[in-house]
This record gives C-alpha cells, structure tokens and sequence, in this order.
C-alpha cells in the first residue's frame, strides 16, 4: 500500500470519527430543540420522531407571557454580568500585583488562592447558608453574588496571573520612561494587550454563574429571586413534567453562551503581544 493511499484511509477515518463524535455530542441538542416545539404527548411517542408531526410554539409562548418565567431569565443575566464584571475587575489588579510586584507572603497568598481552587464547593454549602443568613443576606442578589465570586475568583486570578507573566516586562518599562505610572502601565498598555485572557476568563466566570444551580437553590426561597437552572427544576410537578417547557426553557438557556462563543472566539487566537516589542 502506498503512503499517499494510506494517507487517504487515514483522512477518511479521521473524517469518520469527526462526524461520529458530532453525531454523539450534537444529537442531544437536536432532540432537546425538536421537543421544544412538540406537545407534551407527542414527545415520548413510539417510534420517536425528531421532526415534530404537530408543530407548536406554545412552549416558548408560555415561557414569554408568563413574568415569573421571565424574572428567571433577567436574574441570571443579572448576576452572571455583574459576577463576571467584578470577577474580571478584581482578577486583573490582582494578576497586576502578583506578577509585577514583589512583597511579604506573596508566596503565602499563591498558595491560599490555588488551595481555595481546590476545595469542593459542596463542602461549603452549609457554612456559606449559615454566613449568608447571618449577615441578612439570604434570598438577595448581593448574597448570590458574593457566593459565586469566591467560586470565580481563584480561578480568574490564577489564570490572568499566567496571561501577565507572559507579557514582556519592556512594556511597562516603555511607560515609565515616558513618565507614566504604573498605573497607566496596566490600563492602556497591559490590559489592552491581555484581552484574549480577559476574554476567555469573563466566559468562563459567566458559564460557572450563568449554570450555577446548587447555592442559587439553596441560598434563594422566593420565585423573584430563581434562576434558569431553578425555574427549570420548578416545571417538574408532583404529578407531570411540563417537558416541552423544560427543552425550550433549556435552549434558550443554552443561547447566551453559544453567542458568546460565536461573536468572541476570535479573541482567544494568541499572539497579539507578537511585535509589540523588538529584540
């Protein structure tokens, strides 16, 4: 056999798997986006069909004329925007710091962030309800808030750390020689630069708040105060399923972040520091 026709088995194989693999990962998201527009009876009909025979938009005209199901959807837009916003803000002073800078305990507080990483946030599901309704925060945006920001945290900073410390130290210098301060260093040079990193952090803080379910169940009580993943759970009565709502509520919960990997995957190419300092 010859290395060109084994080169061609060995594409078409390849080809294969890609399409097995997208097969097994994307036929879930077809059967939850047909099911949405079924009604209730018709979905766990035999033989199944993936095409709905009866074709209704009544799931996702339920979910939009009712307002309780709506606050669902503005609550979670609204803490993983904010916990994504002051996560990015936080983790980019402390990257700043850890990377430029050296002082007392840094070593110390490097551990503590990694370690923080490391522990389960199940195991912290008891105290965080005790520390929250202690300080009167239970059932509010500030308590959901400050509880997924622990959770971001670590991860942000350990990771915008690693984007800074790839970033030539001449850059920094360039501005001090021109009189500017570090300061001015970081917000017009640094962080410009570090997008990609940025980027890539905000969505993933966005995704662990945006799909968060443990805490947002346990550290709300009221429907004003659910989240997607909550409302969700909330269509499972005690005598039927309202699964036509479940799969439209789930593919619109799914929407956020496919767009956001549509409209910034281009950030997450490398090499936008390539030039910005010549040898």
């Amino acid at each position: 056999m010859t290395r060109s026709r084994r080169r061609a088995i060995a594409r078409i194989g390849l080809v294969l798997a890609l399409v097995l693999g997208a097969l097994y990962a994307g036929l879930p998201v077809l059967w939850m986006l047909s099911s949405s527009f079924k009604p209730n009876t018709e979905i766990f009909q035999y033989p199944p069909r993936l095409i709905p025979e009866t074709f209704t938009l009544d799931a996702y005209t339920t979910i939009f004329t009712d307002p309780v199901k709506v606050r669902f959807f503005l609550n979670s837009y609204f803490v993983s925007l904010t916990v994504t916003a002051l996560t990015l803000l936080v983790a980019v002073l402390a990257a700043f710091a850890l990377s430029r800078y050296e002082f007392p305990f840094k070593r110390v507080l490097n551990v503590v962030i990694v370690s923080v990483q490391a522990v389960p946030p199940i195991t912290l599901l008891i105290p965080y309800f005790g520390l929250i309704v202690f300080l009167g925060l239970y059932n509010t945006y500030p308590g959901l808030i400050l509880t997924y920001l622990v959770f971001t945290l670590p991860y942000a900073i350990i990771m915008m750390t690693g984007y800074f410390n790839t970033l030539p130290r001449e850059l920094d210098e360039a501005v001090k020689v021109d009189g500017g301060s570090s300061w001015t260093a970081l917000w017009r040079i640094l962080v410009p630069v570090a997008v990609p990193g940025m980027v890539s952090v905000g969505i993933y803080t966005f995704m662990i708040a945006w799909n968060e379910y443990l805490f947002a169940l346990t550290l709300t009580k009221t429907p004003e105060m659910r989240t997607v993943p909550i409302g969700i759970q909330l269509l499972m009565g005690q005598h039927s399923y309202e699964w036509n709502q479940m799969m439209s509520m789930s593919i619109l919960g799914c929407i956020p972040v496919l767009l956001l990997f549509l409209f910034f995957q281009r950030f997450f190419i490398g090499g936008m520091t390539a030039g910005a300092v010549k040898n």
